[in-house]
């Protein structure tokens, strides 16, 4: 039963001390700096924020200096609606610790007036003065009323906020009034969820130190004191740094804690005595009176009654601690105990009196259930909301993955289609290389029979030249030489008729003969250069009359037509009876044949020569460097008519010439 009172009075005083200063841990840097925007901005919004913050710095140490703050504060604020209604919140703050009524009327009108601002300073603020109204009914309302306001009003608002430090911070309270009611499982979770944010969130934070400090008090209570000791170590690493903090006192409190739930209470009243000096120091009534409790339980326990007995007095003297039910009840039920163990059963039974009428107005039951029941709700609403959450997020991670798909399904589409047009471009210019290519092969062609026509066309030209020479030639020397000869043998013979003693004379029958021999040349002469049968009975006749003209003794010349038409045109038949003339003459000349046999047929519009001969025969890989008038005339005849020549020969073997032509070139 002991340690349940001694319990209540601690949680109070701590839970008050968390609520009340949320400054810096390194307050005089804090302090410097909210005067140096008072005393250089030129922003009366900043100036009215940080005179706010000095209300709440000063409202336990110098009351004087925070009422100033507030109605520079309020100067400052002037018409900007905003910065009234946090005038209310800091209003609240001012009276928080020596006028509850005022302090939770403003409150009340804080939290109402900035409802109509709905941003996250404005929500943030608008958390802490729910708590604070909360905090200032407590007695009246009890700890569910608190609860409620916690979980509905201060969480809630500070969660819109997106503050995670308010959020901690307000885990730290509903630990503590869960701590208040036994539920220190329950307390320890919400204790760790505060410390695990803030570390992450805001590590060397008054929030974090305070957190520590709320874990120490349930381990405590809970007796974990390993798990208590650590939090304990990393609260002073914390503070350490700075020892004018006013949150020195509330550290060596849990520290007292400590020491007397492991029994060290040597340690504990060293502790509870630092505690004592800095908390007077800093005007911490409240927590000044834990510290006196908290030596009366040492002294208890060290069984000094008579210190016990008159600590207490003086607590109930001083009033402050009394002030709640709950604690007034406690240290009235501890007087009755020190009391009997004083031997004074008369005062004794005084006290336990006192503390039986308090206690019967009590339901402390009925209280643990409430604000169980609150929690449950709580969390059963969070776990909802998490539910929710996560079928949002399944929702959403459906939807995600359905255009994630969808968004595959058009890349794809769009590679494919990429890919398609690549793949036709790639063909298509492939097309066109090769379409290109071959106009490129067609134009070289077109170059090549032009080349070849314009090359027949001079061929064709300087054959006709060739023969319009040749028929100029044979009439010249037919008509003209042929003329004048015949005109001197009829002259001369005339001559010698005319002279009886002439005509037998033997020099005159010689040059007779002589001018005989020469006509006879010369219109042998005319007629290879002008076939006349060609002209008169065609190619087949032609070609017999010149082998015949050419045979003689020991040169026999055998010709086989085959099929010769009539119908081929003139220049043809010339262009061929050239060939097998530069054909026989070649064989005669060069090859010295004695035997040639010719054969000429004609299928259609094909005409075939072959001639062969029994001569000398050469090697044909002469023919390559060999240059000749007869063989280019001989090639450039056969080219005209577009046909083919093959020789055939070897020394001592004789030869023998192919040629294929086509009879219909007659252009």
């Amino acid at each position: 039963m002991k340690f349940i009172i001694l319990f209540f009075l601690l949680q109070f005083v701590v839970w008050g001390l968390f609520s009340q200063q949320q400054v810096p841990l390194n307050e005089k840097k804090y302090l410097d700096s909210l005067q140096d925007v008072i005393n250089k901005s030129g922003v009366d919004s900043e100036k009215a924020t940080a005179c706010f913050s000095m209300v709440e710095y000063w409202k336990v140490k110098d009351t004087v200096k925070s009422w100033s703050y507030l109605q520079s504060g309020k100067e400052f604020a002037g018409k900007q609606p905003y910065y009234n209604a946090l005038a209310l919140f800091y209003e609240g703050q001012y009276y928080f610790n020596r006028d509850k009524d005022k302090a939770s009327a403003a409150f009340r009108n804080a939290a109402e007036a900035l409802a109509a601002f709905p941003e996250k300073r404005a929500y943030s603020n608008r958390a802490a003065a729910w708590f604070n109204y909360a905090l200032m009914n407590k007695n009246t309302k009890g700890y569910d009323f608190v609860t409620k306001i916690t979980l509905e009003n201060a969480i809630p608002n500070a969660e819109k906020a997106d503050n995670p430090v308010m959020v901690a911070h307000y885990y730290t309270q509903l630990s503590t009034i869960l701590m208040n009611n036994y539920q220190f499982t329950k307390a320890g979770l919400y204790c760790r969820m505060a410390i695990d944010l803030l570390e992450k969130e805001s590590p060397g934070s008054p929030n974090l130190l305070f957190a520590y400090l709320s874990g120490v008090s349930i381990y405590c209570y809970d007796h974990q004191t390993d798990t208590a000791k650590q939090l304990l170590q990393k609260a002073y690493t914390l503070l350490a740094p700075f020892p004018e903090s006013i949150n020195f006192p509330l550290y060596y409190a849990n520290e007292a804690l400590y020491y007397v739930t492991t029994e060290a209470f040597d340690k504990a009243l060293g502790s509870i005595d630092k505690g004592m000096v800095l908390a007077g120091k800093y005007h911490q009534t409240q927590l000044y009176q834990q510290f006196l409790f908290r030596k009366y339980e040492v002294y208890g326990h060290l069984k000094a009654y008579a210190k016990a007995k008159q600590i207490l007095l003086d607590i109930v003297k001083e009033g402050t601690l009394t002030a709640n039910s709950n604690d007034k009840a406690a240290i009235f039920g501890e007087l009755a105990k020190t009391s009997e163990k004083l031997h004074d059963y008369k005062e004794a039974y005084t006290w336990l009196t006192c503390y039986r009428d308090i206690s019967d107005s009590i339901h402390n039951s009925q209280t643990e259930v409430k604000v169980s029941e609150l929690e449950t709700k709580y969390r059963s609403a969070q776990n909802q909301q998490k539910i929710a959450a996560l079928e949002a997020q399944n929702k959403q991670a459906a939807l995600a993955a359905s255009n994630d798909r969808l968004y595959r399904w058009i890349l794809g589409l769009g590679c494919f289609s990429l890919l398609a047009i690549l793949g036709f471009v790639i063909v298509t210019a492939r097309n066109n290389r090769n379409l290109s290519r071959q106009k490129e092969i067609n134009f070289q062609q077109q170059l090549i029979e032009m080349g070849q026509k314009q090359q027949i066309k001079v061929t064709k030209a300087m054959l006709e030249g060739e023969e319009h020479e040749r028929e100029r030639v044979a009439r010249d020397l037919h008509d003209g030489l042929g003329g004048m000869l015949a005109g001197v043998k009829i002259g001369l013979s005339g001559w010698s008729n005319t002279r009886p003693g002439l005509s037998q004379d033997s020099d005159l029958h010689r040059i007779m003969k002589q001018l005989d021999s020469s006509i006879s040349e010369l219109r042998r002469i005319a007629r290879n250069m002008v076939p006349d049968t060609l002209l008169k009975f065609g190619l087949e006749v032609a070609l017999k009359d010149l082998c015949e003209f050419h045979m003689r003794d020991g040169l026999h010349i055998s010709f086989e037509p085959f099929h010769l038409e009539q119908r081929m045109a003139l220049n043809v038949q010339l262009n061929i009876y050239r060939i097998i003339q530069e054909l026989i003459s070649n064989a005669i000349k060069h090859a010295q044949a004695h035997n040639i046999i010719l054969q000429c047929s004609q299928n259609a519009n094909t005409f075939f020569i072959t001639l062969e001969d029994d001569g000398i025969g050469f090697d044909t890989a002469l023919l390559a460097n060999k240059k000749g008038m007869g063989l280019d005339n001989l090639k450039n005849r056969i080219t005209f008519l577009q046909g083919h020549l093959e020789i055939i020969s070897a020394p001592n073997v004789g030869t023998t010439v192919n040629i294929e032509l086509n009879t219909n070139r007659n252009e």
